[in-house]
């Protein structure tokens, strides 16, 4: 997992999200009109192009691909996105990533049973 300062121990206590993705794990925070999701991404994980509502986020460390509607630009530290509503997307972790991801809808991810 990333390299960097970790995620403070409270967000870890946070609700894990049920992401069915080796090498990724995520902690759901929530509100009635909108999900966030602090997520530690292992490098070399790929995210295969799917679509779903409105993403904004942030890298807090690491560095990796992302694609947006065929256009793929490189994201690093500080690098904010925003993926508009139905866009098809995808990434690829160059490093190990923490990333902060806030959803339009307040139910993107389930937590973990």
């Amino acid at each position: 997992m990333p390299t960097s300062i970790p995620y403070a121990e409270f967000i870890k206590k946070l609700p894990q999200a049920d992401i069915p993705l080796q090498g990724v794990a995520g902690y759901i925070l929530g509100g009635p009109t909108s999900q966030a999701v602090f997520l530690e991404i292992s490098a070399g994980t790929r995210i295969a192009p799917h679509s779903h509502g409105e993403q904004w986020g942030i890298v807090v460390s690491g560095e990796l691909e992302f694609t947006i509607d065929g256009k793929t630009v490189k994201r690093s530290a500080g690098d904010s996105y925003l993926v508009p509503n139905g866009a098809e997307h995808s990434a690829a972790m160059l490093t190990d990533c923490l990333i902060i991801e806030v959803f339009d809808v307040p139910d993107r991810w389930k937590a973990r049973a």
